[in-house]
């Protein structure tokens, strides 16, 4: 099986039609093979999806995707433990010169610990880290 990590930036692409990169995300979304894939998300990446919904009164989207996200058999779901929280801590501390958040730190370490090289998203930060950025 095939694991992906699963940005909010994709997410949002996915969801919302008039996001500049919605038509990106729809084409590449249609050509994965999902049967044989695993996506992973974190509790953090689950909170920006949402909360960024929410602040745009998207509220019912934002129950609607979180929901999707929580019960699918093909997302596995990292609740974000101390451990992980203090080790994406000491990773944001070490690239000042970066301007990650602290959830792409936590990102970055779960896929670090997971062995996942590739990320569903638009963000340049993943790239800017060592990992792979899709859709190209």
């Amino acid at each position: 099986m095939n694991n992906l990590f699963l940005d909010s930036s994709y997410v949002i692409a996915l969801e919302i039609v008039n996001e500049q990169n919605h038509p990106a995300a729809s084409s590449h979304w249609q050509s994965l093979d999902r049967k044989s894939t695993r996506f992973v998300t974190t509790s953090y990446v689950f909170d920006e999806i949402v909360t960024f919904l929410n602040s745009r009164r998207l509220h019912a989207k934002a129950v609607e995707i979180g929901n999707r996200l929580l019960n699918s058999p093909s997302v596995q779901f990292i609740q974000v433990s101390e451990t992980i929280f203090l080790e994406a801590w000491k990773f944001f501390q070490k690239y000042n010169d970066k301007s990650y958040s602290l959830t792409d730190c936590v990102s970055f370490v779960v896929m670090e610990q997971l062995k996942i090289k590739e990320a569903l998203t638009f963000d340049h930060h993943f790239l800017q880290a060592g990992f792979v950025k899709l859709p190209i």
